[in-house]
């Protein structure tokens, strides 16, 4: 407890100076897609590939050649809206996606950095390309999974990269959500989802082409499968079967059983596993509990690791290898400023810094990210990163609680652009990991069930603010709670079911009537809504147990001004619940803004800009913040 001042003295305390604080970083900086990004290194180490946005708001497939620093455009296509690039194994092609008719209908192209040329290597109307499998033994073949013959599920196809021929190579019985090839690009394993119980099935095929099923997970378990060893004969996997996080485990490729753990930890689950491109060894698997950690298994690479770590500050990501394992391609994410790519040789051990992502944020005075350790109020630890206004005085500040969706994810130290503007306008910043997020242990994910709205996911919530209350970080008089998808639906239950926290709320996208967002999941997904209805509840057949944890039902004890966003026909928050929502508040007397934007939502850049900058006005009239005049392009709620 702090000792208090004796009155007597106040007068002789001079209050702490606060530092100049930053200038305004303007929010068309702040949330523009990245300059450069997906960095990806050829296979022959010469070329390095990377996307781009393009002048009419797409984005771009752009090739440097190492020996010359030249670089060309390569996709010559209006808006290309390029995703997922990386090399084929011929190091000729790069593969692509592309959402050509802006329906969600992802296709694969192929573009030949030799001669220009592209072709479309899934030509069908309102088929999705899923995922892409190459491999060094067969360079001139790659595997894609399409939607082609059954809308529903995913099929895998073969495709020659040199004439373009497409063949159904495994056909999809109907439950699988995941394919895996070995080193001879043959599928090998599948992973399959019960639609009744959400249990995952591990399944893999012997030579003569029969499939078994050796591994259950069931619903309270995690796992899943990461790569074949080079030589077939076992199965590298990630499971929490016998432990609380999930374990890094060699699998027998006929059998599923258990070899061997290659690591773990306590706290966190598996993060990144990073395979030698030839042999597919394990080297080394990253951990995140409060910040992310690499563990190196394979001392060829310990020297390499270390001096990474020595050569720049941030989180590391190995992007690419060449052929010969002499070169990588890593990057560098820092949370307080733009993430760098950096060619590492490692004859030499020596990096040459090839770009930022973020160009225009290199001189800006950014905030930085500071983990900390809760504890609700049940014990439970929960993992919280607090940003705080740079410059900004000892004391109490606005607080913003920014709330993540999912909710079966976790926020993560690193890169946050709305923490960033968030802190830069001057307020704190605080996101929890609270029960029900990913990556801490399945008895922490486990804890979510049946926790929305009034139970122990929200009281987390809850009970962060007043820790940042009691550490006199917050200002109690000016918390505003926000978030989209699952974090919408928390700002509108804290709203409503803890009105005394929050003098305001901002959500987008967020679900206020948990029937429709179960009702909502297509029948491709089924597993997925079994999973959800596990998770949540049944609140389709349960009437009154949906009205107790809906929002829209509890618009009475809303008080705090509310801003709402969302998008023409999303079906997790229908144009129909927004507007009862709205009208209810409204006939109330509350103070409500809502703004809807087309089917892009604020995925579109234009929306998003519109939005941030009628959420900075509508906290700043709230909390005090500061406010970036509104352009012509931006809103001004």
């Amino acid at each position: 407890m702090r000792s208090a001042i004796p009155g007597i003295l106040l007068c002789l305390v001079a209050a702490p100076a606060a530092a100049e604080p930053p200038p305004l970083v303007p929010r068309h900086v702040l949330f523009a897609g990245p300059a450069r990004t997906q960095a990806r290194l050829a296979p022959d180490g010469k070329r390095v590939s990377f996307v781009a946005p393009s002048p009419d708001g797409g984005s771009d497939l752009w090739l440097r050649e190492l020996s010359t620093g030249r670089e060309r455009r390569l996709t010559p296509e209006a808006g290309s809206g390029v995703r997922l690039q990386r090399w084929a194994e011929d190091g000729r092609h790069l593969l692509y996606a592309r959402d050509a008719a802006g329906d969600g209908s992802w296709r694969l192209y192929a573009s030949d950095v030799i001669d220009g040329s592209v072709r479309d290597l899934t030509p069908y109307p309102k088929v999705r390309a899923q995922s892409v499998w190459t491999d060094p033994g067969r360079p001139g073949e790659i595997l894609v999974a399409l939607n082609r013959r059954d809308p529903r599920i995913f099929d895998v196809h073969r495709i020659d990269l040199a004439t373009g021929a497409n063949s159904l190579d495994v056909q999809n019985p109907g439950d699988v959500v995941g394919w895996l090839p070995d080193a001879e690009l043959r599928v090998r394993a599948a992973v399959a989802v019960d639609a009744r119980s959400g249990s995952r099935t591990l399944r893999l095929r012997d030579a003569e082409n029969r499939w078994r099923d050796a591994l259950v997970w069931p619903f309270e378990e995690e796992g899943g499968v990461v790569g074949f060893a080079a030589d077939g004969a076992s199965l590298v996997a990630e499971s929490s079967l016998g432990t609380d996080t999930t374990r890094l485990v060699i699998l027998d490729a006929a059998t599923g059983e258990e070899r061997a753990t290659l690591a773990q930890d306590a706290r966190s689950d598996v993060g990144q596993v990073m395979l030698h491109p030839r042999t597919r060894a394990v080297q080394a698997v990253s951990f995140e509990y409060a910040r992310p950690e690499w563990a190196v298994l394979d001392p060829s690479i310990r020297a390499d690791m270390d001096a990474l770590r020595a050569l720049r500050r941030g989180r590391i990501f190995v992007t690419s290898r060449d052929r010969a394992d002499r070169l990588w391609l890593v990057a560098f994410e820092l949370d307080d400023g733009p993430a760098s790519y950096v060619l590492w040789n490692r004859e030499t051990r020596s990096g040459e810094l090839l770009f930022v992502n973020r160009p225009a944020l290199e001189n800006a005075r950014l905030a930085r990210r500071e983990a900390r350790i809760l504890t609700a109020r049940d014990g439970l630890e929960l993992v919280a990163y607090l940003t705080r206004p740079p410059g900004a005085a000892e004391g109490p500040l606005p607080l913003v609680l920014l709330v993540h969706g999912g909710p079966w994810s976790r926020d993560h130290w690193g890169w946050d652009a709305r923490a960033q503007w968030l802190a830069n306008r001057g307020y704190a910043v605080l996101q929890v990991n609270f029960r029900g997020s990913s990556g801490f242990g399945k008895r922490f994910l486990n804890r979510g069930d049946g926790q929305w709205g009034r139970g122990a996911m929200q009281h987390d919530l809850s009970d962060a603010v007043r820790w940042a209350v009691s550490e006199g970080i917050a200002d109690s008089k000016r918390v505003c709670i926000q978030g989209s998808s699952y974090g919408g639906y928390a700002t509108l239950a804290g709203l409503a079911f803890t009105p005394e926290l929050y003098a305001c709320g901002v959500s987008w996208n967020g679900p206020f009537n948990l029937k429709t967002l179960v009702s909502s999941i297509p029948e491709q997904f089924a597993p997925m809504r079994a999973r959800l209805v596990r998770r949540v509840g049944d609140v389709v057949r349960d009437e009154a147990l949906n009205r107790r944890l809906s929002p829209l039902f509890h618009t009475d004890t809303i008080r705090a001004p509310l801003l709402v966003a969302g998008r023409t026909g999303d079906p997790r928050a229908s144009e129909r619940d927004t507007a009862q929502l709205v009208q209810a508040l409204r006939e109330a007397g509350r103070d409500v803004q809502h703004v809807a934007y087309d089917e892009a939502g604020i995925d579109s850049p234009m929306h998003r800009l519109d939005f941030y900058a009628r959420a900075e006005a509508f906290l700043a009239r709230r909390l005090g913040g500061r406010v970036e005049p509104a352009s012509g392009d931006d809103g001004g709620g």
